[in-house]
């Protein structure tokens, strides 16, 4: 029973990522299209990205703590990525 519990969680924190992801990508939309200036599209986006990086770190540890390694793995260079930056 744990484990549904465990797949729902980070289930749900992989459709927070995408939410987030798929924001940042309509905000460039728009930018393209000309309805919004660069300015707006940037500090829309900035708003995003921390807590971006925080479910990411949170993925990644929750994956390590409940022994998903090869998961982990997978999570890894992205959350180097996002540490770097």
């Amino acid at each position: 029973m744990d484990d549904i519990y465990l797949w729902l969680l980070s289930f749900f924190l992989l459709i927070a990522l995408l939410i987030l992801i798929v924001y940042q990508l309509m905000c460039l939309a728009d930018l393209e299209f000309d309805y919004i200036n660069p300015y707006d599209s940037s500090s829309r986006i900035n708003q995003v990205i921390l807590p971006e990086f925080i479910t990411q770190g949170v993925l990644f540890v929750f994956f390590l703590i409940t022994g998903h390694w090869v998961m982990a793995l997978l999570c890894a260079p992205y959350l180097y990525y996002n540490v770097r930056l």
